[in-house]
């Protein structure tokens, strides 16, 4: 099984963390994430992530480290995910290319369904003050 690369942003702003809802019809239909997407080929990973936030949310952020980097095998593909911590720099998002968006504190996770996949980087996201504060 082929697996496909996909890089998302742990966008934030005043202490929130920016989460999007997959579109209906989409893999994963209705499930919130972290903002982000597929790479297209021979593209790295922070244009990647600058692309997407653009055509997603219209916004730009300021790419900073690596936080997560896991593989997860679902039923019907393989893949690879980056997560990257960011602050959001300009553009008021606007859900383009999702269902809805929002913004969370780290307790308030239990209100939405994720993906399988982000499970372990949400207890770190619920654990960890220093993510939240750009440590």
């Amino acid at each position: 099984m082929r697996v496909i690369d996909v890089v998302a942003g742990l966008v934030f702003r005043d202490g929130r963390l920016l989460i999007t809802q997959r579109r209906a019809g989409s893999h994963l239909a209705g499930l919130w994430e972290f903002p982000g997407g597929k790479l297209d080929p021979g593209e790295d990973w922070i244009p990647a992530l600058h692309r997407e936030l653009r055509e997603e949310l219209a916004i730009a952020v300021e790419v900073g480290p690596l936080v997560e980097e896991l593989t997860h095998a679902y039923p019907e593909k393989t893949v690879r995910l980056r997560f990257y911590r960011c602050d959001w720099k300009e553009g008021e998002p606007q859900a383009l290319d999702c269902a809805a968006l929002a913004w969370v504190g780290p307790d308030e996770f239990g209100r939405y369904e994720f993906p399988a996949a982000d499970g372990r980087l949400l207890e770190r996201l619920r654990a960890d003050a220093e993510l939240w504060s750009g440590g």
